[in-house]
């Protein structure tokens, strides 16, 4: 059985070519039918351009505005109705499709999805997250990444919760630990909103390891690493920087001293190898976690691995019943108070 996936097909710097390469490797080798979203006529032509006589569940979602990188979010999502998101996203929302991806505006998708889907019960901010590498080859889960700027003790609580959620029933790990993102690893150290947050995620049902630092990130000690969204942007752009400087400065470097041509291409296999490893295509892109659907978010830059790669997270997602444990993680819980405290910090 096929899984419906809604592709922004105007979402990319280069789009749709990306969108279109990425959606045909998508329906070659996964048990996905793609809904291109975008403009007919021009998705229909290159489509066909790419598909000479070859027959794939590819389906066109005709869409008459698409948001630009540069456009404000709010404005854009208020007056732009029939954007590639909004039509995407509802195609989610009426059960059409099981997820959405998109490697547009950032901004603009989290808000279209927040406007469109609306929150899980419990959750009272989604969270972006996104996989970070690390030296033990698994990916850890860094949320939030940029949706929430300012953020609360019990926001960063849910944050955990569906992270913990996510990378039990996505990732395969049977009991992520769960750390909070700190400048120091005594439950004592940080600012006022780690100092506050550290006892609810104590109290919680599940493998809270304390408080990580900045380098723990790529360590591999933690599976699930939680802050709020500016400290989570500033170090997910940091590490994307570091990425490519240390890649740019290890080319030089072989470039420089390797001469023989055995020494080279032993040289560039290795390369190869660590160019991977840092590469964001092959993580697919950051899901949305806590609205009533699937909703991953990728790169402008994303090039047809990406995107394939995105697709393949988001039907591997929809199949997980991630969102349902999410549910399940929160149902029972009281609503916060006004003033942000909670009378029990239980978690189903």
């Amino acid at each position: 059985m096929l899984t419906d996936i809604a592709l922004d097909a105007v979402g990319t710097d280069k789009a749709p070519e990306p969108e279109i390469k990425g959606a045909i490797l998508a329906c070659r080798t996964l048990p996905v039918r793609v809904h291109l979203i975008g403009p007919e006529s021009e998705l229909r032509d290159l489509l066909d351009e790419h598909l000479e006589d070859e027959d794939l569940p590819i389906v066109i979602h005709h869409a008459s505005e698409r948001i630009a990188m540069d456009e404000k979010a709010a404005h854009a999502v208020r007056t732009k109705r029939d954007s590639s998101l909004r039509v995407g996203l509802k195609l989610v929302r009426e059960g059409k499709c099981a997820g959405f991806v998109t490697a547009g505006n950032t901004g603009a998708a989290m808000a279209t999805a927040k406007m469109v889907l609306g929150a899980l019960p419990g959750v009272d901010r989604p969270a972006l997250a996104t996989p970070m590498p690390t030296s033990k080859g698994n990916p850890c889960v860094l949320l939030d990444v940029g949706a929430n700027v300012d953020c609360k003790a019990q926001n960063l609580e849910q944050f955990a919760v569906m992270g913990e959620v996510y990378a039990r029933s996505v990732l395969k790990i049977a009991r992520p630990r769960v750390g909070l993102l700190s400048i120091g690893e005594e439950e004592t150290k940080g600012n006022e909103l780690t100092r506050e947050t550290f006892p609810l995620l104590k109290a919680l049902p599940f493998n809270f390891i304390g408080n990580v630092e900045g380098r723990d990130i790529f360590n591999g000690q933690a599976d699930v690493i939680v802050c709020d969204g500016f400290v989570g942007n500033v170090a997910l752009k940091t590490s994307e920087g570091i990425g490519r400087f240390v890649r740019d400065a290890l080319r030089s470097s072989l470039n420089k001293t390797v001469t023989a041509q055995v020494g080279a291409l032993l040289s560039r296999k290795a390369f190869n190898d660590f160019r991977r490893r840092l590469d964001y295509t092959e993580y697919g892109g950051a899901p949305l976690l806590g609205v009533r659907g699937v909703c991953i978010i990728g790169h402008g830059s994303s090039n047809e691995v990406a995107i394939y790669n995105g697709i393949r997270v988001a039907h591997e997602f929809s199949r997980s019943g991630a969102n349902e444990r999410i549910e399940q993680a929160f149902a029972g819980r009281p609503k916060p108070r006004p003033d942000g405290a909670v009378t029990d910090a239980t978690i189903h």
